[in-house]
């Protein structure tokens, strides 16, 4: 098997994107300390008793940046993403240097999501044109290019509310990049972008995790978990291009918890009356630290997150119907989880009733 992806050994590529993201995310809690941008505590939605730094998102940034220069191939699609991914940082940092005064409205992130992802999809050329889903194949025709569109809002926001606890994003994030690179060993895929991107932010995840892991030293605030959304998103969405991955429907499985988080909190402010966008505590997350400590909860999820990554490298290897059978198990312990906690349901105010 060779262990080489675009003439360099995968785990100088991990290495190198590890020690880099490591370095500037120590350099940028400097900063953040020093240019006081920190994250305040708040009743509504944070969990730390004291201000955190923030900034990050920026050394993530900072290290994927030396990783595309001395790793990845220079193409167009490359450069819609870069360009994509300053634009993503830019809206993350001056939210995150803003929001403890004045709040951006949610309408302007979402435009320049919207923005970003045309870049991706018109000038880099990425549609999700079609995908097999149970043996069949679904052509999307006209609505391809909105469809890729909706999918990248989708994911960089999916990821966006699952960062709300310590080493949770960057935990979630780094199994969905080992799970694409380990496929792409099995599969012998190791020229694709899809798996040259996973590697360096397999890397970028890691080193800023070292820092991240409860206690959290700093955070990375919209600008991070934005930007590994975006990463997150393309790399689905190249899966499906050089045919990595040839089902629509086990990608979504790997990102089993930010999903399914995203839909029940949606449902969840639906039946309240709430707007959509309206900020609680009543994520997944939140659920389980009212049964779990901090690290409790998190290596609970991360073993959630592993089986659903193991399950599908092993549905790659052969497509039984005992693997189906697995991924149905799999979601019933997850719906299992959230109907017996306030998810969706608040279970103590019909009690009190």
């Amino acid at each position: 098997m060779d262990f080489f992806v675009n003439g360099h050994n995968i785990f100088i590529i991990v290495s190198v994107s590890f020690l880099a993201s490591l370095i500037f995310v120590y350099l940028m809690k400097k900063v953040a300390i020093f240019l006081n941008i920190v994250d305040k505590p708040d009743k509504v939605r944070k969990m730390q008793s004291k201000p955190v730094p923030l900034l990050g998102g920026l050394g993530i940034f900072f290290a994927f940046l030396l990783g595309y220069m001395l790793f990845a191939p220079k193409n167009d699609l490359m450069i819609a993403i870069l360009i994509s991914s300053f634009l993503i940082m830019l809206l993350g940092l001056f939210d995150d240097m803003t929001k403890n005064e004045t709040p951006m409205p949610n309408k302007y992130k979402v435009l320049v999501q919207v923005i970003v992802a045309i870049i991706i999809v018109f000038y880099g050329g990425l549609q999700l044109n079609k995908a097999t889903l149970f043996g069949l194949t679904l052509n999307f025709g006209i609505f391809a290019p909105f469809l890729t569109i909706l999918i990248i809002v989708a994911i960089i926001n999916a990821i966006n509310l699952i960062d709300g606890l310590d080493g949770l994003c960057a935990g979630i994030s780094s199994i969905y990049f080992l799970t694409i690179a380990i496929l792409g060993f099995i599969l012998n895929k190791f020229g694709g972008l899809d798996i040259i991107l996973s590697l360096i932010m397999l890397g970028c995840t890691l080193g800023y995790l070292v820092h991240n892991f409860p206690p959290a030293k700093i955070y990375q605030g919209d600008a991070g978990s934005t930007f590994l959304g975006l990463m997150i998103s393309v790399i689905f969405l190249l899966g499906f291009k050089t045919t990595t991955l040839t089902s629509l429907i086990i990608p979504c499985l790997i990102l089993a918890i930010p999903i399914l988080d995203t839909l029940f909190a949606i449902l969840r402010r639906k039946l309240k009356g709430q707007k959509i966008d309206h900020a609680d505590k009543e994520h997944i997350h939140h659920q389980l630290l009212k049964k779990f400590d901090k690290k409790g909860t998190l290596l609970l999820i991360y073993a959630i997150n592993l089986l659903f990554s193991i399950t599908t490298i092993f549905y790659t290897l052969g497509d039984s119907i005992e693997l189906i059978f697995c991924y149905v198990i799999l979601v019933l312990i997850v719906l299992y989880l959230i109907l017996k906690t306030d998810v969706i349901f608040d279970r103590s105010y019909k009690r009190k009733k």
